[in-house]
């Protein structure tokens, strides 16, 4: 049996690498070289123990990679070695919730989201896909793999909390957090026409990027009230709406006491614990405001979208991607990710490459292989 190496999560705090069969698809599923992958913000909260998965589960929901075999099915439309991304979210396109809209909660809640979650994830060296013709995106020639590597995940939920929000020409918005899925909601809110962009962070290199972003203002939370500042640039009223992009209820607080009545707090965070809303905040539950939440957008249409506006040049996400790892060294990675040290934003992953925080660098000292 052809084997593959591959990334696990062991038990809350450990992760191993680990042998595993290389994946045979089925009727209407394909499999996938990966060739580029990432760590996301909720691959932190598995591994803390805060996001409960199964032991054992490979992790990794942002794909880039190569068609490397099609079950029954996937073959008119695909074919083998054809460049390829797939969506952190991989609807059916059938069930009820795809039916009715709800493509990221396909088959029930946060049903959407299988990769690292119900089913193996992107950290290995194959990935199988499921619902393959809804959710294999060709990449446009030209493009590299770090181009669209935060296209599965990072922009289509960064977009996705612009989107939610209801933002309209003119507006005034406001992004909590300035991390990745941060910098791409404030980018959001620029391509859908905010005439205001308040960035709030506490990170100085996280700020500079919001403005490149397209932030108008941007606000250290440690240096004054954030709140406070955003009611003074409105003229007392409040943003139109609110992008909480961190999970933390004092973003989420922050955030709902800057929007104005009848505004909108789009929340992006996942949230580990009991959320509050506070009473003056939300006018005695009479404020005509909006509370709406959002999972990543999937799907081969959203991704073929989303590249599409870097094809021509509409966005640029490249330097969000700091750092770059071979796979095997997923352990110097993922530290260096989950403390936010050296300045990093994004790390790309690359199954069989010996890469250590820099294209140039040899790594020593991977983790032990588990079985």
């Amino acid at each position: 049996m052809d084997t593959m190496t591959a990334v696990a999560f062991l038990e809350p705090g450990r992760l191993g690498v680990v042998e595993r069969p290389k994946p045979i698809p089925r009727a209407g599923e394909a499999v996938v070289r990966i060739t580029t992958t990432t760590i996301c913000g909720t691959d932190v909260h598995i591994v803390k123990g805060e996001y409960a998965v199964r032991p054992g589960l490979v992790l990794g929901h942002e794909p880039v990679g190569v068609i490397d075999a099609l079950g029954e099915g996937v073959g008119a439309e695909y074919h083998i070695g054809q460049r390829v991304v797939v969506g952190a979210i991989t609807p059916c396109g059938q069930c009820f919730y795809c039916l009715n809209g709800s493509h990221s909660q396909c088959g029930g809640p946060l049903g959407g989201w299988r990769f690292g979650n119900t089913i193996d994830g992107a950290w290995a060296e194959f990935l199988l896909v499921p619902d393959a013709k809804a959710n294999l995106a060709p990449i446009p020639d030209g493009l590299s793999d770090e181009d669209v590597l935060l296209v599965p995940d990072i922009f289509s939920t960064g977009l996705s909390g612009a989107e939610s929000a209801g933002i309209k020409v003119g507006d005034a918005v406001a992004v909590f957090a300035q991390g990745p899925i941060g910098l791409c909601a404030t980018l959001g809110a620029k391509l859908r026409g905010a005439a205001l962009i308040v960035a709030v962070d506490h990170v100085p290199a996280r700020l500079a990027m919001a403005k490149r972003f397209g932030a108008d203002v941007v606000i250290n939370h440690l240096e004054q009230d954030p709140v406070a500042e955003i009611k003074r640039l409105t003229g007392g009223r409040g943003v139109d709406a609110a992008i909480e992009a961190l999970g933390r209820q004092e973003t989420f607080e922050a955030a709902l006491k800057a929007i104005r009545p009848g505004g909108t707090l789009s929340s992006l965070g996942v949230y580990a614990g009991k959320l509050v809303a506070p009473y003056e905040a939300i006018y005695a539950g009479l404020g005509d405001q909006r509370i709406v939440t959002t999972l990543c957008p999937g799907g081969k249409e959203r991704m073929r979208r989303l590249m599409a506006m870097i094809e021509h040049h509409r966005v640029d996400l490249s330097p969000l991607i700091t750092h770059r790892f071979g796979l095997d060294h997923i352990h110097d990675a993922f530290d260096l990710f989950s403390t936010q040290r050296e300045g990093v934003l994004k790390v790309a992953l690359r199954p069989g490459a010996s890469v250590a925080g820099d294209p140039d660098a040899v790594s020593e000292g991977a983790l032990q292989t588990t079985s």
